[in-house]
């Protein structure tokens, strides 16, 4: 089976951002999106180019179109933010993002009209029906479809890096999981879900769909939702492993982590380096650690069980990643990872508001609530009690080339 891809300019982006309407009396998750999207669709069109229907209809997804730099995207989200928000706005509903919603229950959900979506239910029963989750979905450009199972290998090993960035799911209908991310081992039970496959190259993941799909396990590559996949249509490095996230400071700094590492993995087998492709069940149990312990999860950097705290590798990736995000326009927004690591991220957040209110998780989604208002992580002047302050990475804080 062949399988085309379109080539895209190296380190274009696009970004995916799915949110939550809210009700702003009960605070639960309410079903608004066909009417919301019904009313700001364009005359004589289907649909909203940048909003779609997701699962249930509490769920609107914004899109971006193909952008260059990361200032570009949050521009062009901002704008439809926007149109969904005032939309929202006039039905007494608001929007906010986080991965899982902390009280609604999933039982309660409305599927979207939509008859692909009745198709998945159908097919997955209780594992599509409890899918009231939420993610950011970033696509980088890349020119052969040749480096796309290389790049996708050797992102592998970041996946930790960009799930505690953005971990946001600590509670589940009504309960604190002890986790940092839910929705992660909610999203894992889906057949076609979690990590990708490591593979040799194009010609073996062709193989590998045309084995799917001759089966009638998928219809097509949109239903294989790895953490990190390829996206063909769009010649796109997809990275699919990040919890809904709270505010556009968040969405620039893994957007601008997203785009300078595939661009320095395309660059490195353009001089002909071959990219490290970590062990499985070395990324499955990393992915595990920042599920469980977000930032302050330690990490194996190697098959001898050598680990390093997650919070001084994030550091060193940003600053061996900085001179490339200076070059793709993304500087700002990578160096704010400093500011994030200080405050915490938005399961810690999330937590600090809930003992805070004693327990109140109403008042976390007010406060998600605020943060998507806003736009803005917390000021640095109020940190999230128990959050160390970040120390300044050494070499040999993290060693990728040692996971063989």
């Amino acid at each position: 089976m062949e399988i085309p891809f379109t080539s895209s300019d190296r380190a274009s982006l696009g970004i995916e951002w799915e949110l939550q309407l809210i009700d702003l009396h009960t605070r639960e998750l309410s079903p608004g999106a066909v009417e919301i999207l019904a009313d700001i669709c364009p005359q004589d069109a289907p649909e909203h180019p940048k909003a779609k229907h997701e699962l249930f209809q509490s769920t609107i997804e914004i899109i971006t179109g193909v952008c260059t730099e990361v200032s570009e995207a949050r521009a062009d989200l901002a704008e439809t933010l926007k149109t969904v928000s005032d939309a929202a706005s006039r039905r007494g509903l608001g929007i906010m993002c986080a991965g899982s919603h902390p009280i609604t229950d999933w039982n309660d959900q409305k599927i979207s009209p939509k008859a692909r979506y009745h198709q998945l239910v159908e097919q997955l029963q209780w594992l599509a029906r409890r899918l009231q989750i939420f993610g950011v979905h970033v696509h980088v450009g890349i020119r052969s479809p040749h480096k796309a199972i290389p790049i996708v290998n050797a992102l592998t090993f970041y996946i930790p890096h960009f799930l505690a960035l953005s971990a946001s799911s600590p509670y589940w209908v009504g309960h604190d999981t002890g986790l940092a991310s839910a929705r992660t081992k909610v999203f894992e039970a889906l057949p076609t879900a979690g990590l990708p496959y490591q593979m040799s190259g194009w010609n073996q993941f062709e193989r590998f769909m045309q084995t799917l799909i001759s089966a009638q396990t998928v219809e097509s590559v949109r239903e294989v939702w790895w953490d990190v996949r390829p996206h063909p249509d769009f010649g796109t490095v997809e990275l699919r492993v990040c919890d809904g996230i709270p505010t556009f400071d968040e969405i620039g700094i893994v957007a601008a982590f997203a785009q300078t590492l595939v661009h320095k993995l395309d660059h490195e087998l353009d001089r002909g380096y071959t990219l490290p492709n970590p062990r499985s069940w070395v990324v499955r149990e990393n992915k595990w650690r920042a599920a469980r312990f977000g930032l302050d999860a330690e990490i194996i950097t190697d098959e001898n069980g050598t680990t390093v705290p997650l919070r001084p590798a994030i550091l060193d990736l940003a600053d061996d990643l900085m001179p490339i995000a200076r070059r793709l326009g993304c500087a700002d927004e990578l160096a704010q990872v400093e500011h994030l690591l200080r405050i915490g991220a938005s399961y810690q957040r999330q937590r600090a508001v809930a003992e805070a209110s004693g327990g109140d998780l109403t008042k976390v989604v007010d406060g998600l609530l605020d943060e998507m208002r806003t736009g803005l992580l917390v000021p640095s002047n109020h940190p999230v009690a128990g959050v160390p302050q970040p120390r300044s990475a050494t070499s040999d804080d993290l060693a990728p080339d040692a996971v063989a």
